[in-house]
């Protein structure tokens, strides 16, 4: 009985290897006619840790054929951390041919990094060309201002070419197109005047290229174009306008300042006059009680009265005749 039981359990293990050996035959055998040898153990490895053994092979197979050596365990592990094996595979193929030093270890980091390490290295081959400003921003066109007030309007194209080196952790095309449209910025602006820009254009494109703008980005900037540049407003004179309108308000503002001032102290001379004639009412009101009490207490008599009232009238009869012109002629001529 134990000796059945012995041989069921060697027939269950032996017709299991059969089985895992006609799954893997195929692979095994492509694997070794294409040159690109894959023990049939390593196989059954890649299947137990939930590999795609069929990339694995067609990769090695592939890298084999380009004369490119890479061992099926660095494919395994680029797998295993959820890397694109087929297209590190392809750039690898793209960049021995195309006699660019790429290590299947940089591949793989710029693939894990999140960039695209086939374009790149098509990119690297056949440079592309990036339009300045990004028109899908919304913007057409990089304004700056010259010196004597003119603005421009540029558009430029940069031809840049994919740096494998510092493709890992290299600022974007983004970076490029800002750095080149401070560039143009700053170039035009140092300007003396917008028509020399207009008569030569490749001195914006000389001065920035030579800035070194592809400093700590992914790319190498190989030539840097204008493609159009137009006369825009001038900024200089609206400036000025403005400056002007705004003195203008700021002098009107001081001026009513002032006449308001003056018309607050001229109310206030007014209100003083008439103060003052209020005073000399009430003098002028208190003669006849000062006098009634003069005679009430015996220091004034009724002579002294009649007295007083005749020089009263003989000052206001002169009063009379100096204010009148008509009675000025006639004492003249008197």
């Amino acid at each position: 009985m134990g000796f059945i039981i012995l041989y069921v359990v060697i027939g269950v293990i032996a017709l299991g290897f059969l089985l895992l050996f006609f799954r893997f035959f195929g692979l095994w055998f492509r694997a070794l006619l294409s040159g690109a040898y894959v023990g049939l153990g390593k196989l059954i490895g890649m299947w137990l840790r939930h590999v795609n053994a069929g990339i694995i092979v067609d990769s090695r197979i592939m890298l084999t054929k380009a004369g490119i050596d890479v061992d099926s365990d660095m494919l395994e592990t680029h797998f295993l951390a959820r890397g694109d094996v087929i297209k590190v595979s392809r750039a690898l193929v793209a960049a021995n041919k195309a006699n660019i030093p790429l290590p299947f270890q940089r591949a793989a980091a710029i693939d894990l990094a999140g960039r695209d390490v086939l374009e790149a290295v098509r990119t690297s081959v056949n440079p592309k060309v990036i339009d300045c400003p990004d028109t899908t921003k919304g913007k057409h066109t990089i304004d700056a201002v010259a010196k004597d007030g003119i603005q421009l309007q540029v558009k430029a194209r940069v031809t840049v070419r994919a740096n494998l080196e510092r493709l890992v952790g290299g600022a974007t095309e983004e970076t490029i197109i800002a750095r080149v449209g401070e560039g143009i910025v700053t170039t035009i602006g140092s300007s003396e005047s917008y028509k020399s820009v207009l008569e030569n254009p490749d001195t914006i494109s000389k001065r920035v290229l030579g800035k070194g703008l592809d400093a700590g980005t992914a790319f190498e900037i190989l030539s840097i174009d204008i493609a159009d540049i137009d006369v825009g407003a001038n900024v200089g004179a609206k400036l000025q306008a403005d400056q002007a309108e705004a003195d203008k308000r700021r002098f009107q503002a001081e001026a009513e300042k002032r006449r308001a001032a003056a018309q607050a102290q001229e109310q206030e001379m007014i209100a003083l006059v008439q103060e003052n004639r209020a005073k000399v009412v009430l003098a002028e009101a208190e003669v006849p009680l000062a006098i009634a009490d003069a005679f009430r207490n015996g220091r004034l008599g009724v002579m002294d009265y009649y007295r007083l009232k005749n020089i009263q009238a003989d000052t206001d009869m002169r009063s009379s005749i100096g204010n009148s012109p008509a009675g000025g002629s006639n004492s003249a001529g008197t």
